[in-house]
């Protein structure tokens, strides 16, 4: 019998531009299709505006955008996944997302130090399951550098 206690953590998987990335899933409301984002003028090209989701308008980020890749058209896989995190509500727009999974805390490393640049800040570690490489997602880090557009969509 093993000694060493294997811990893990559930998370939401998704894809952008052929890259896997995770999110803890405690923090995932639901995800949903894409069906209809009201456009807000004079929002950061990354926000696509507002869309209305179970009683709550949400703020609606391209993360394609955020990270600086393509913008592409929406098709039956992208997805609207809702999180709440730091009494905040925000839907990321993604090209894929429909895995759930638990990935044991000691598959998880530290980001490079050679990407610790601005796309490193959005990085809360790096797993590694079997030959997937799955990017875990620091989401407080992506909605601090927003907060004051999200709070203000978030009251329209």
């Amino acid at each position: 019998m093993s000694d060493v206690l294997t811990s893990t953590q559930p998370y939401i998987l998704f894809e952008l531009a052929d890259t896997t990335f995770g999110i803890p899933s405690q923090i995932v409301q639901q995800m949903e299709m894409i069906e209809q984002i009201t456009p807000v003028p004079n929002t950061l090209p990354f926000v696509e505006g507002v869309v209305f989701s179970r009683g709550q308008v949400i703020p609606a980020i391209n993360l394609r955008v955020r990270f600086g890749l393509e913008k592409t058209s929406y098709n039956l896989r992208t997805r609207l996944i809702v999180i709440h995190s730091h009494h905040r509500t925000v839907g990321l727009i993604v090209d894929t997302a429909r895995e759930f999974i638990a990935i044991p805390e000691q598959t998880i490393q530290p980001p490079p130090e050679g990407i610790s640049n601005l796309s490193g800040r959005y990085l809360a570690g790096i797993a590694t399951l079997g030959q997937r490489v799955i990017l875990i997602l620091n989401v407080e880090e992506l909605l601090i550098n927003q907060s004051s557009v999200i709070s203000h969509q978030s009251s329209v």
